[in-house]
């Protein structure tokens, strides 16, 4: 029976208390020896009768590790006479720390106690809890290479740090009113206001109706009561986008319905936002005017000693940032550029060395994969060679592939302005010093004039990496699954391999080998990006009939605008082809006069989700063509169905306008389901996998679901990775490695 050995051990095990636990084990089972971190690893040298038991305990790991590789090598001492643990040392970079924690029950327990000596601290945390990836700045996970180390512990803190019995012991974040990060109200110029207690003044003000900026974990948030939404609104001139909330547990059932999965996602250790439908559709307009409500729970020291002292049960809580551009995390940059914006801000002291905006989620999918969720690691077999993958240009993430496993940042953003480009750049720096950097292959959007795109040749040329480019829907598909299937990617745009828009597709096949073999219906986009930003233009790029001209002269659109859009579509004068799902439901949203103007990413086609949502759906005729062997949809033909009943729609009736959007939806995604059953059938494959952007509209995707499912065929989709384009990167760097390992 083996009695000692030197135990290494892989995965994400540090920041989780893991040495604490081995340490707890050893003491335990009366093992002597020491445990130390190295680079990212764990390393134990153990003896003692008990070693096979103390073994397989540890093999278990504390609740929040997760392991991927356990060695045991001989060693036959000597060893100490007691069990200890040693200062951590470098070696290699082989795991990952976990995403930043919601505060446990334990400490929540302890802030809102009186008379213990964390009682109001915001910034109270254990082995089990708070920030990890927001504060590191490299391995191995102690504080010295954190950003609390510019907060020495004081004696009392350092007395629980080194008690085996506390849930603090070798907690790299603990720290107390006495020796840990502090708060300070300030306004709008960053000049300080006066106060003894910061987080109860911030409450008394927003109960007033102030708008106040909060530095939180991963930046900054924009705070207020629902009577201050629309001055919110106007200040950040985002009259139509809506706002997340964050509320009490025991207000959240009245504002939101909930599925037992919503219920669980929401009260884990990453509450994360969730997507809920509310229970009145018409109520909270302020906040959001669509059927559905962002909401998530209180999750750090902060929030829940905020909302003790506040009398409203809920908040908005919306980022700081602009959409698409980087969370603000310095209190310098957030005065700056958003005193215009708040009455206040409350503000800490602690470093945010990685920036981290809020995940979220919706009926189980993710929706931007970021605080609580990410960074994110999948086992999988990749080959030998180191793998970066940049993403593409909205929505981005990066994925780095070493020795078995992906590391997907959080959220990114819009690689297209030049703050979220260097916030791109700061991340692939970032992670490549927690993974270790230098790279054999980087893989990015086939997008020639991407910026991610340009950023990856030059660090093709930095590293001597090979460049793989991957096209975007195959990404998609890539991130859902490895095998043969038929795959559908439905979005808003992505460069197809003919240089035309993408965004309605289907495929034959497996990673990297994939064939076209189904869109929808290739139509006009009238002036390119001013399509999307007007729908109106994109109804008429579709149906470019005197019916649409009628009806835009209705609306108020000149002579003049209507002859150069036309001259646009006859001479495809600035106008880029299309086969996007995301246009087609744009479209139908302006036939509707549902959405006239998008003013926030997918704006139309979610107000169509939100109005077909009382509606009653019906099969309408569908149209397929054959184009060289591909199968297309007829989108002008759903939409000539539309326009033509709502033509016979008396007095804008709301109820039969909301069957034919329900409409609409239904056909077009039966439509998609049957290019991809008549291609399962066509080519023998059982398996149809779904991803892109538009799969989070219910409506949609569950009929596409039904549809395929009911003819007999498996279906698949992404739970773990975004279904929009926070997936491209792990597509990519799989599409990457698989190419790889077939040469």
């Amino acid at each position: 029976m083996q009695r000692s050995g030197r135990i290494q051990i892989r995965g994400i095990v540090q920041g989780v208390g893991f040495r604490p636990f081995v340490y707890a084990t050893a003491k335990s089972l009366g093992i002597r020896g020491v445990v130390t971190n190295r680079g990212s690893e764990v390393e134990i040298r153990a003896s003692g009768e008990r070693f096979s038991d103390f073994l397989a305990t540890i093999s278990r790991g504390p609740p929040l590790s997760r392991i991927d590789h356990i060695e045991v090598f001989p060693d036959p001492g000597p060893f100490p006479d007691d069990f200890s643990i040693q200062p951590s040392r470098s070696g290699t970079l082989s795991g990952m720390i976990p995403p930043d924690l919601a505060i446990c029950d334990q400490c929540i327990s302890d802030i809102t106690t009186p008379g213990g000596r964390y009682h109001e601290y915001w910034c109270t945390s254990c082995v089990n809890c708070g920030p990890r990836y927001s504060i590191i700045e490299t391995l191995p996970y102690d504080r010295e290479r954190t950003s609390m180390n510019a907060f020495p512990m004081c004696p009392e803190c350092g007395r629980e740090y080194g008690n085996p019995d506390c849930r603090r012991h070798h907690a790299q974040t603990i720290a107390c009113s006495s020796c840990g990060p502090g708060l300070k109200l300030i306004d709008p110029d960053g000049k300080p206001i006066p106060t003894r207690n910061p987080i109860a003044d911030t409450a008394r003000l927003l109960d007033t109706g102030a708008i106040v900026g909060l530095r939180g974990i991963g930046g900054f948030h924009l705070a207020c009561i629902e009577e201050s939404a629309r001055e919110l609104k106007r200040r950040l001139g985002r009259s139509e986008q809506p706002f997340a909330v964050m509320v009490t547990p025991d207000h959240l059932e009245r504002i939101a319905i909930l599925t037992r999965e919503d219920r669980m996602v929401m009260q884990g250790y990453q509450k994360p936002i969730a997507v809920l439908e509310k229970r009145d559709h018409e109520a909270h307009a302020d906040i959001s005017n669509l059927h559905t409500i962002g909401c998530m729970l209180p999750y750090t020291g902060l929030h829940y000693l905020l909302f003790s002292h506040l009398s409203h049960p809920f908040l908005i809580m919306t980022s700081a940032n602009i959409p698409g551009y980087p969370m603000i995390t310095e209190i310098d940059t957030a005065v700056a550029r958003m005193h215009d914006h708040v009455d206040f801000f409350l503000t800490h002291d602690r470093k945010i060395v990685n920036r981290c905006d809020d995940s979220v989620v919706r009926d189980g999918f993710i929706i931007r994969l970021s605080r609580g969720m990410a960074p994110r690691r999948t086992a999988i077999d990749l080959g030998r060679r180191a793998i970066l993958a940049v993403g593409p240009e909205l929505n981005s993430n990066i994925t780095i592939y070493r020795e078995g496993f992906c590391t997907t940042s959080p959220h990114v953003g819009n690689v297209r302005n030049p703050q979220t480009y260097a916030y791109l750049q700061e991340t692939i720096g970032n992670l490549g010093r927690l993974l270790g950097e230098g790279y054999q292959y980087i893989a990015h959007d086939a997008h020639p004039q991407f910026l991610s795109t340009r950023y990856a040749k030059e660090l093709a040329e930095h590293h001597g990496a090979t460049l793989i480019p991957v096209q975007h829907h195959q990404a998609h598909i890539a991130a859902t699954t490895r095998e043969l299937c038929i795959g559908i990617a439905i979005d808003g745009v992505g460069y197809g391999e003919d240089g035309t828009v993408w965004g309605g597709e289907v495929f034959a096949g497996s990673v990297p080998h994939f064939e076209r073999v189904g869109h929808l219906e290739v139509v006009p986009m009238p002036g390119g990006d001013l399509a999307t930003r007007f729908p109106e233009r994109m109804l008429y790029g579709i149906l470019p009939e005197d019916k649409t001209v009628a009806l835009l002269k209705a609306r108020g659109w000149t002579d003049h605008e209507i002859s150069v859009l036309e001259a646009q579509v006859s001479r495809t004068i600035n106008v880029v082809p299309t086969s996007s799902t995301g246009r087609v439901l744009d479209a139908a949203s302006a036939l509707l006069g549902i959405c006239r103007e998008r003013t926030y990413d997918g704006e139309p086609a979610m107000k169509l989700e939100s109005f077909a949502a009382g509606g009653k759906a019906e099969p309408w005729d569908l149209v397929f063509s054959r184009d060289g062997g591909v199968e297309v949809l007829s989108t002008r033909a759903l939409l000539r169905e539309a326009m033509e009943r709502s033509r016979r729609v008396k007095d804008r009736d709301t109820s039969s306008l909301r069957n034919i959007a329900a409409s609409f939806q239904f056909n077009l995604a039966r439509g998609i389901a049957g290019i991809a059953i008549h291609a399962a059938v066509e080519h023998n494959i059982p398996l149809v996998a779904l991803s892109g952007g538009v799969a989070y509209n219910r409506a949609i995707r569950e009929t596409i679901r039904e549809q395929v499912t009911g003819s007999g065929l498996d279906f698949c989709m992404n739970a773990e990775y975004p279904l929009g384009d926070g997936c491209i990167s792990y597509g990519q760097c799989i599409f990457a490695g698989i190419t790889e390992m077939d040469e």
